[in-house]
């Protein structure tokens, strides 16, 4: 297998950003293990650079690394990552370290940005396994992002734990079969099924034609989307009107728009790259398509991406997977999730974002997989340990790693919320409108229609 770029392409380190970083100096040219894999099978086949990570270390040092799309079309997912970041380390259980036996072993943690491309996703992925000695790589934030990280851990033999992206998404988009394990990547969020028991309770309650336009895009998650949806809505009585499988970038969406005024749709469904959700909800504006309800996936999930559309964003509806409200508390120092957010919002002066808990959970998962093992460079004794965790509570909720739909994968069930006009110091509230998906989360509001 190809290693990806020669020394000199590597990328360099820096104290930047993080406190302690990979730099983003440099395009790297080429794609990485994990872009291989996702064009070439299954990764449960793949070659081996030789690498097999650093099982021999004899370090005091756990070293962890981070992947989110800190610059680029997603970095809106990542806009708490610095605060978490920060947070985590200031914990007792991170600072003080974690001991296992007679030692004592500090925990670093190296951020790397994905730049939202799947080819950087790969490459700072090996540079954090290769030059890092990383133990474990945690990773935020859309296929694009966790699927060529999670590739590269699992052909480097190293314990990776994903999140924020359709399971269905991570798991088959990354060669699987049907109870295929992968060895070193385990996951938690949820899929199309969840997205179903969350959306389609909307839909109900808001009288409509039944018929659902949608947007999915020629990706991993728009591929998803499409296979995944026709079998839940035919039974809730539905018709799934698919707009067509358009590339990532497209600017022109008069044809699909057209079609689904045809087709006299109701409701909308999507899960496109955000900017290309931006350009398809201004022209459908001014070409008169304005559905009664708008139900969205992978956009619109944060405060900042509601700038560009304004108005255009009242009432549209998404799923939600954290809010301060959530049912769960910190397993570091008992933080709970308003906590976490009014910290948020006053340390950084922004409105408080659903990846504070996911991406806080993702440290919660590694602290207890390291903490359960007789030595934190064993790769193989990590993952078997991930796999078969089951996290009471976090502050994303329980993480259940062995009774999810696939072996690895924990499920967070999600609620309904929707984006109303501020009552407070921000534009707009992210109010829970629909907890039929997940009881334990409060209800904040009523649904209202996108366009009445």
């Amino acid at each position: 297998m190809a290693d990806g770029g020669t020394e000199n392409e590597q990328l360099a380190l820096s104290e930047s950003l993080f406190g302690r970083s990979v730099s983003r100096r440099g395009v790297l040219r080429g794609a990485g293990a994990g872009a291989a894999l996702l064009a070439g099978g299954s990764l449960l086949e793949a070659c081996s650079s030789g690498l097999k990570g650093n099982s021999k270390n004899s370090s005091k040092k756990i070293t962890i690394g981070f992947v989110s799309p800190l610059t680029g079309d997603l970095a809106g997912f990542a806009v708490a990552d610095k605060f978490i970041i920060d947070t985590i380390r200031k914990t007792q259980a991170f600072s003080k370290g974690i001991k296992l036996g007679g030692t004592t072993y500090e925990i670093d943690i190296v951020v790397a940005d994905s730049q939202s491309s799947t080819n950087r996703a790969s490459q700072v992925a090996k540079q954090l396994i290769n030059n890092n000695k990383a133990d474990m790589v945690l990773v935020t934030s859309t296929p694009e992002v966790t699927n060529p990280v999670a590739s590269v851990c699992e052909s480097l033999h190293v314990p990776c734990v994903s999140t924020v992206v359709p399971w269905e998404s991570w798991y088959f988009g990354r060669g699987a079969k049907q109870g295929d394990t992968f060895k070193y990547t385990t996951m938690f969020f949820f899929g199309v099924p969840e997205f179903g028991e969350c959306f389609i309770p909307m839909w109900n309650r808001i009288p409509n034609d039944k018929t659902i336009a949608g947007m999915f895009p020629n990706d991993a998650d728009g591929n998803a989307f499409r296979q995944g949806w026709p079998p839940l809505v035919k039974p809730a009585g539905y018709t799934l009107v698919d707009g067509g499988a358009y590339p990532d970038g497209t600017t022109d969406y008069t044809s699909m728009i057209t079609k689904f005024k045809q087709r006299h749709c109701d409701i909308y469904l999507n899960g496109p790259l955000p900017p290309d959700f931006n350009v398809m909800w201004k022209q459908a504006a001014q070409q008169g398509f304005k559905p009664k309800l708008a139900t969205v996936a992978k956009v619109l999930l944060f405060p900042a991406d509601l700038v560009a559309l304004g108005s255009l964003a009242n009432n549209i509806a998404t799923d939600a997977w954290w809010t301060p409200s959530w049912p769960g508390k910190s397993s570091l120092d008992g933080m709970t999730p308003k906590q976490l957010a009014d910290s948020f919002e006053s340390s950084v002066g922004k409105e408080w974002t659903q990846t504070l808990g996911s991406t806080y959970a993702l440290f919660e998962v590694a602290y207890e997989a390291f903490k359960q093992v007789g030595d934190p460079h064993d790769h193989e004794a990590v993952a078997e340990k991930l796999r078969s965790m089951n996290l009471g509570n976090t502050m994303d909720g329980p993480l259940n790693f062995t009774n999810g739909p696939a072996p690895g994968v924990a499920i967070v069930k999600p609620a309904g919320a929707q984006w109303q006009a501020g009552t407070g110091k921000f534009p707009f509230d992210f109010v829970v409108v629909d907890n039929s998906a997940n009881k334990s989360v409060p209800i904040g509001g009523d649904l209202k229609p996108t366009n009445a």
